[in-house]
C-alpha cells in the first residue's frame, strides 16, 4: 500500500490536471497488453499497423513487466517517471511537457528505467546504454523523446481533440464533488483500490510500500484514459500526485448516433436530430460535444434552440447545465426512431 497524508491546507491545494505526455506514456499499456485494453481495439487497430521494428522494442520497453500478488485485481506495469513529469499547467501542451523530459539528467533517467523493470533486467534495447556511462544515458533519452514525438503525432494527436474532452469532462465531474461533498465522496468514486481515512489517502493494491507526508505540497490529480488502477509515482520522492482511471472511456471510440433522414430531420435539421436523438440520459454541454466530435461552442447554440421550443430540458447540478429530452422531445425522437 501506498498512502499520502494531507492536511487541511494540502486538501485546499488539490487541483487536476491533463497531460498529453503521459496520455501517450500510458497509452503503451494498451499496445503492451491489448487484451486488458478491449475499449481501445479501435484506436489499437488503426495504430498497430504503423508501428514496427525497433521503434515498436523500444516504446515497449518503456513499460515494465506486468507485476502482481495473490489478491491483486489488476497487475501493475510501471513507467519511468522522467517520461511523466508534474504539469505545471492544467493541460500543457505536448510539446512544452516533452522539453522538460528532454532535459532530465541521466542519472535520473538511469534510475527511472531501472526502477520500471526492476527486479528484472533491461530489455536488450536499453541494457547497452544503462550499462555504460552518462553520455551513452543521455543519448537513450533523447532517442526516446523523439521517438515518444512520432508516436505522439502518429497515435495521439489525431484523437487528441476528443480525448482531451473526455478527460476535461472528468475533471469537471470531479471537481464539482469535492466542491459540494468533500475528499471522502471524491476519492470513494473514483475507484475501489482508493480509501480516504482520517486525513491519509490509501491506495491498495501497489508493489510499492511507503508513505509520503505532502507537507504544504498539495495533491495533484490526474484521469487517465488508459490507466485501468490509481498509478502514483514511482518514486516516493516525487510531489504527491496520482492518475485515476477517467470516466468515459466506453464511449470514447463510439460513432456519434446517426439519425435516418425523415420527418424530424426535415423539421429541425440533422445537427438538431443527432442532439435530440443522444439526449435520452441528462449530460453536460461538454459531454455531448465529445460524443458528437465537435467543440462545446458547436452545440451550445443548438441546445437553447432546442430548449426554447420546448424540446430539452436543462437542470443545474454543481457548476454544470445538464441537457435532456423533453416529454415532447422523447415523442418526436420516438417517431424518427
Amino acid at each position: 500500500m501506498i498512502s499520502y497524508e494531507l492536511t487541511a491546507a494540502d486538501l485546499a491545494d488539490t487541483h487536476f490536471a491533463i497531460s498529453p505526455l503521459a496520455e501517450t506514456v500510458f497509452s503503451l499499456w494498451a499496445l503492451a497488453d491489448p487484451g486488458r485494453h478491449a475499449l481501445h481495439l479501435p484506436w489499437l487497430r488503426s495504430v498497430r499497423g504503423r508501428l514496427g521494428g525497433p521503434d515498436a522494442d523500444l516504446l515497449l520497453a518503456l513499460v515494465g513487466p506486468a507485476r502482481s500478488r495473490p489478491g491483486f485485481h489488476t497487475p501493475s506495469r510501471p513507467v519511468p517517471d522522467f517520461l511523466t513529469p508534474r504539469p505545471r499547467t492544467f493541460e500543457p501542451a505536448f510539446e512544452d511537457e516533452l522539453a522538460i523530459a528532454r532535459v532530465t539528467s541521466p542519472k535520473v533517467v538511469r534510475r527511472d528505467l531501472l526502477a520500471t523493470h526492476a527486479p528484472r533486467p533491461t530489455p536488450t534495447v536499453l541494457r547497452s546504454a544503462l550499462t555504460s556511462g552518462s553520455r551513452a544515458v543521455a543519448a537513450l533519452r533523447d532517442g526516446i523523446c523523439e521517438l515518444l514525438q512520432r508516436y505522439w503525432e502518429l497515435a495521439l494527436a489525431p484523437a487528441w481533440q476528443q480525448m482531451r474532452l473526455v478527460l476535461e469532462a472528468d475533471t469537471t465531474y470531479r471537481a464539482r464533488q469535492l466542491a459540494t461533498s468533500g475528499a471522502r465522496l471524491l476519492f470513494t468514486d473514483m475507484h475501489p483500490n482508493i480509501r480516504w481515512r482520517d486525513g491519509v489517502l490509501e491506495i491498495h493494491e501497489m508493489m510499492g510500500h511507503h508513505h509520503v507526508a505532502a507537507e504544504g505540497r498539495g495533491l495533484l490529480l490526474m484521469p487517465s484514459l488508459f490507466a485501468s488502477k490509481p498509478v502514483p509515482p514511482l518514486d516516493p520522492g516525487e510531489p504527491p500526485s496520482l492518475t485515476y482511471p477517467s470516466r468515459g472511456v466506453a464511449t470514447l471510440w463510439a460513432p456519434p448516433p446517426e439519425i435516418d433522414g425523415g420527418a424530424l430531420v426535415s423539421l429541425v435539421g440533422r445537427p438538431r436530430a443527432r442532439l435530440l436523438a443522444l439526449l435520452g440520459e441528462p449530460l453536460p454541454t461538454i459531454d455531448i460535444a465529445r460524443r458528437l466530435g465537435v467543440t462545446p461552442s458547436a452545440v451550445s447554440q443548438h441546445l437553447q434552440v432546442l430548449h426554447d421550443a420546448g424540446l430539452l430540458t436543462r437542470t443545474r447540478h454543481g457548476r454544470q447545465v445538464l441537457y435532456r429530452r423533453s416529454e415532447l422531445g422523447d415523442h418526436l425522437a420516438a417517431g424518427a426512431a
